[in-house]
């Protein structure tokens, strides 16, 4: 049951990040990853008003602002990586980390996969990684090498670094409560500690909110399904495995753009990369 919940966050996952971009194009990027915290939580509270509050671990709250800090670092250096940098590089860089899973998972949930699991991580990574090099027409070695003179590649290696602990610290936080309240007070807390930086940042784009709500509203709705299904799929296996699979939104986004815009221009150059990326999926489902 995992795999399908892993499944359903990814296509949410790209249904956000769609949104996102909209909204990204519009007004700012710290507006924008404000508008993704906070508006997950209408959703989400709701969602706990009907299931009801779990049993809550009395220390949940330490590793609440803890997720908090290590999910706004990875998201805000993630937009200055992307705003200095080329979209299709720090795509391909970022996507790697999931690899810095695997020693957070061992260290601070005693997660120990399979041998053959993490095979099946290594091999959906690679093809991941070789899928959006090969999309945006990059040698195979340009993102790691643009580490030495990029700045924007630099902060997105920070992000990646930061993004493997805010994985395992909202599993922390679900196996402390459940998955719906999980998604929910981490969100409160993300949303109360990067509210004063983006009125700092980017206070003139808040008389904008009313303007977009439908976008903000769908981004939420979208952020909060795709979470809420994440953690469900955190309950029953290791989080390495959950966000493997949630990778393959790369190929959900890549159908949309076949099959509803028409982008077909770059299918021979994606094939190799997407079956090795799905003969990692497989492994995984056989043996995760």
């Amino acid at each position: 049951m995992w795999f399908i919940y892993a499944l359903a966050s990814a296509l949410f996952q790209v249904l956000r990040n769609m949104v996102m971009k909209r909204l990204g194009h519009a007004l700012d990027e710290t507006i924008n990853v404000w508008g993704r915290f906070v508006f997950i939580l209408p959703f989400t509270g709701t969602a706990v008003l009907i299931v009801g509050l779990p049993t809550i671990d009395p220390h949940i709250w330490i590793v609440c602002v803890l997720f908090a800090i290590t999910q706004i670092i990875a998201t805000q250096t993630l937009s200055y990586g992307l705003k200095l940098s080329d979209i299709s590089l720090v795509t391909a860089l970022w996507k790697l980390s999931v690899i810095f899973l695997l020693p957070w998972g061992l260290v601070t949930l005693g997660e120990r996969p399979a041998a053959l699991g993490v095979v099946g991580v290594v091999v959906s990574v690679c093809g991941l990684y070789l899928l959006n090099v090969r999309r945006s027409q990059l040698s195979l070695w340009s993102p790691l090498v643009a580490l030495v003179k990029d700045p924007g590649q630099r902060f997105t290696l920070v992000s990646a670094f930061f993004f493997a602990p805010s994985v395992v610290l909202m599993k922390k936080i679900v196996l402390m409560s459940d998955p719906f309240f999980a998604t929910f007070i981490a969100y409160v807390f993300t949303s109360a500690l990067i509210t004063p930086y983006a009125i700092y940042k980017s206070g003139r784009h808040f008389r904008h909110v009313l303007r977009y709500w439908r976008g903000f509203v769908s981004l939420g709705a979208f952020a909060a399904v795709s979470t809420v299904f994440g953690s469900l799929a955190y309950e029953l296996t290791f989080s390495t495995y959950v966000e493997s699979i949630k990778q393959v939104e790369i190929l959900f986004a890549l159908g949309i753009g076949y099959f509803i815009f028409h982008e077909r221009s770059r299918v021979q150059a994606i094939w190799p990369g997407a079956l090795i990326m799905l003969a990692g999926l497989v492994m995984l489902k056989l043996w995760g």
